[in-house]
């Protein structure tokens, strides 16, 4: 393996303290270097070794940064990201990647003329629940796809404390926090969307922004997904259910990672990704002799690591990184 990246965190919130350093620590492609604290100094409770900035100007102007993570508050992303790549680094985008089409474009083309590459992180694609339902459509044992329904429920019925996410400014709500997953996973299937139907609302108590919200999208060969996602599901529904002309899958919505990083499990436990018992999806087809088989079929590990392996790759190598940003600019068109 070649040096590893010198990576830079924007923040060390939930984000960059579940979904980032537990990667970019062990992840023998990465070296954690720094983190923006403009207020309370806590990363280095967890990694002594990281240097803390206080301002973004001091984090981008260290030459030793090769990649920076932006992990703030998506109606920054886009400014930030902006200034990245103008200091020549890297930048690996929290999604949704900016809050328009035209913004993420812009962010491609300064890209092209710095020479830095734009990674969104769209670490849902590699959740055990999806990355198995992805093995049956490929199997060929549901025929020809018809529908395929993915729901990403919670229950939080009162306004949270993330200012960012509770009113009206760009990319706020349901919508592009859950919304741009569930998207990506379905673009990430089936490629590009011919059209789409999409309604979204609010149903809590003082909300400002959606906190309920569904699409229908039609993609080539006449697939229907159907994407719902709501903050007030008090007993969540299956998260995939995929319908073909010779077959259906049933799985819960049950990717464990995230729990397991919420707990301090570090990614290289060998029971991470690993889901729950009694979590198994549930495949019904008809075979060649027309005869109905049902078959439990336990997930694949989830593995959020393999993001990291090909963000890696494609800045030492110039390999593709899966997430193509042609995927982002059609997933950005459905979120406005």
């Amino acid at each position: 393996m070649e040096k590893p990246v010198v990576t830079a965190l924007l923040a060390y919130g939930m984000s960059g303290k579940v979904f980032h350093a537990p990667f970019l620590a062990t992840n023998k492609g990465f070296q954690l270097y720094a983190v923006l604290e403009r207020n309370a100094k806590k990363a280095a409770n967890d990694y002594p070794e990281i240097i803390s900035f206080s301002t973004i100007d001091e984090l981008l102007s260290d030459e030793t940064i090769e990649l920076v993570v932006i992990n703030t508050p998506n109606n920054t992303h886009f400014d930030y990201a902006k200034l990245a790549l103008e200091a020549n680094k890297h930048v690996l985008i929290e999604k949704p990647a900016t809050a328009t089409p035209k913004e993420f474009e812009t962010l491609l083309a300064l890209s092209e003329k710095v020479t830095r590459k734009v990674f969104v992180y769209q670490n849902r694609r590699w959740s055990s629940d999806i990355t198995s339902a992805k093995n049956i459509i490929n199997s060929g044992k549901l025929g020809d796809i018809i529908e395929m329904h993915l729901r990403f429920d919670r229950y939080r019925p009162t306004i949270g404390v993330k200012t960012f996410k509770e009113t009206p400014i760009p990319s706020s709500g349901i919508w592009y926090d859950l919304g741009s997953h569930l998207i990506d996973q379905a673009i990430s299937i089936f490629g590009k969307p011919e059209r789409h139907y999409r309604h979204k609302n609010s149903y809590r108590d003082n909300s400002q922004v959606d906190d309920f919200a569904f699409m229908h999208i039609v993609f080539p060969n006449k697939v229907n997904v159907f994407i719902t996602t709501s903050m007030l599901v008090t007993d969540a529904q299956a998260g995939i259910v995929i319908h073909g002309t010779k077959g259906s899958f049933i799985k819960a919505f049950c990717d464990e990672q995230e729990n397991q990083l919420i707990e301090g499990m570090s990614p290289l436990h060998p029971k991470f990704g690993m889901e729950k018992p009694n979590k198994e999806g549930k495949l019904t087809y008809y075979n060649e002799n027309d005869q109905q088989i049902v078959e439990t079929i336990p997930s694949i590990k989830g593995n959020f690591n393999a993001l990291f392996d090909e963000v890696y790759q494609s800045i030492r190598s110039n390999k593709e990184y899966s997430v193509k940003n042609q995927d982002i600019t059609a997933q950005l068109k459905l979120l406005v």
